[in-house]
């Protein structure tokens, strides 16, 4: 499929399916609209009053246009109310529109620009686009019949903006992969797989890579990742991806994802109906936003270096597994007493962020699907964010937000870490159910000492039962569209 801009206005397109975007309550067949509508033999018209449109963001209606041999299919979305208009609006239309023009061949699209911004709103209408229309058959024996025949989508009114829908596919394509990471089963996506990919990223798009095995963990002194590592049959992969820009940069930043590819839980083992066990393939969603963004970021080549980190394994079970009680020492030297081998994302963060802290970067920002507890506090849709300076929090909230992108900052309560003190060491992986979110990052903050830092618990947002704005079921790519926005802010 390919989107191109255009200077073309929709009285003078022909093909397929024509797409034109309302605000609520303003839709009105005026002006150039009511020579459309002559054109088209009242079909807009009609089409409005029929379907009684309103222009309400996100609803759409369609209708063929019969006799016309320059426009087949007329389709109409809403923008919601003008005082709310957003660039992601102009995605989420963009996402509403995608699949219903998907058995066309071409389509145009009409939208009021966003801030008088061209450059913004082909960015967002492409992403909305190319993310709706995203769908992983890879695991199918046959794909399916119904899928779409775009060839051709044109912005109107939008040329000169080529620049930034290439911007948004080099997005989208880094989200995208960060989707099939996540979607892909235990059994395909393993450690040795993840880090393939991760050197096929590097080849790619020259990338610096490292790969650190067992014996170089060991020597980096990380007990707290090696100890999850110690049932799985693959061997831990520690992956450190660099992105350098070709001149001085600006900032140094790193971003640290979590990257189970599968938690059984370990001896602490999910049991149950409700214990999500079967979902697990999903616990390297952090790990993926991280692959993710690097693939993106190192298309787009800003002027910011930028280190991708994620300490990749399993968490199993076997006669050599980590057990409740044990007490590992992670590579700051700290020691911690695991009183539950079902908390072992934060375990494997802990030796990320310390060796994220060594390369001397501005700041750091770590993801991971880490607590239920998120889930039960923010919903499906949002993440929780927790950060040790408010300037950089804010830099991610303005990313997020530029992306459609759901975070809510979260309290670092320091009276809560009492619950996290062990009797024996330096602390406990688990504290009390209540607060959880809270604990587990307060974790992690232990593990960082002057660097500025950001944790975002993804644990909600990284996967969707059921089809929702850009995403369809499934995996969401969530949060790398934000930690693009992010670095090149």
């Amino acid at each position: 499929m390919e989107i191109r801009s255009s200077d073309s206005l929709y009285l003078d397109w022909t093909g397929n399916a024509l797409a034109l975007g309302f605000f609520q309550d303003e839709v009105a067949v005026t002006g150039d609209l009511a020579q459309l509508d002559e054109k088209l033999a009242g079909t807009l018209q009609e089409l409005i009053s029929e379907e009684e449109f309103t222009g309400k963001a996100n609803t759409s209606v369609v209708s063929r246009v019969g006799g016309n041999k320059q426009i087949r299919k007329l389709i109409l979305v809403g923008l919601g109310k003008i005082e709310e208009f957003t660039e992601n609006s102009l995605r989420l239309a963009a996402a509403t529109i995608a699949p219903i023009a998907g058995s066309s061949t071409s389509l145009a699209i009409n939208f009021p620009l966003f801030q008088d911004n061209p450059t913004a709103t082909a960015g967002a209408i492409t992403e909305g686009i190319f993310l709706a229309l995203h769908e992983d058959n890879r695991f199918k024996s046959e794909a399916p019949e119904n899928g779409t025949k775009l060839a051709i989508v044109e912005l109107l009114g939008l040329g000169g903006t080529e620049a930034a829908i290439a911007r948004a596919e080099k997005i989208c394509s880094g989200v995208i992969l960060a989707r099939e990471l996540v979607a892909a089963p235990a059994n395909i996506l393993t450690p040795i797989t993840m880090a393939q990919t991760a050197q096929e990223i590097a080849n790619l798009h020259n990338l610096d890579v490292e790969v650190l095995g067992q014996e170089e963990c060991e020597k980096l002194g990380m007990g707290a990742f090696l100890g999850v590592a110690k049932a799985s049959e693959f061997p831990p992969q520690f992956i450190h991806l660099i992105y350098k820009p070709p001149g001085k940069p600006r900032r140094k930043l790193a971003i640290v994802g979590k990257g189970l590819t599968f938690d059984s839980g370990g001896l602490n083992l999910k049991v149950g109906s409700g214990s999500g066990i079967e979902k697990m393939k999903m616990d390297m969603g952090g790990g993926a936003a991280t692959l993710g963004a690097a693939k993106a970021i190192a298309q787009l080549q800003p002027d910011v270096e930028v280190h991708f980190i994620s300490a990749v394994t399993e968490n199993m079970i076997s006669g050599g597994a980590m057990h409740p009680g044990d007490i590992l020492t992670a590579s700051n030297g700290k020691t911690i007493e695991v009183n539950n081998t079902d908390a072992e994302g934060r375990l494997t963060l802990a030796d990320a962020l310390v060796f994220a802290e060594k390369l001397g970067v501005e700041a750091i920002v770590d993801l991971a699907t880490l607590t239920g507890a998120c889930v039960i506090a923010l919903g499906d849709d949002i993440a929780g964010m927790w950060s040790t300076q408010e300037s950089l929090a804010k830099e991610l909230k303005a990313a997020a937000e530029l992306a459609g992108e759901k975070l809510w900052q979260m309290p670092l309560e320091e009276k809560y870490w009492e619950k996290m003190k062990s009797k024996i060491a330096d602390m406990k992986n688990t504290g009390s159910r209540a607060g959880g979110s809270i604990t587990a990052a307060l974790f992690l903050k232990q593990f960082i000492t002057d660097t500025p830092w950001v944790h975002l618990d993804i644990a909600g947002p990284v996967w969707a039962d059921k089809k929702s704005g850009v995403n369809n079921a499934g995996a969401t790519g969530f949060p790398v569209r934000t930690l693009v926005n992010w670095v090149l802010s």
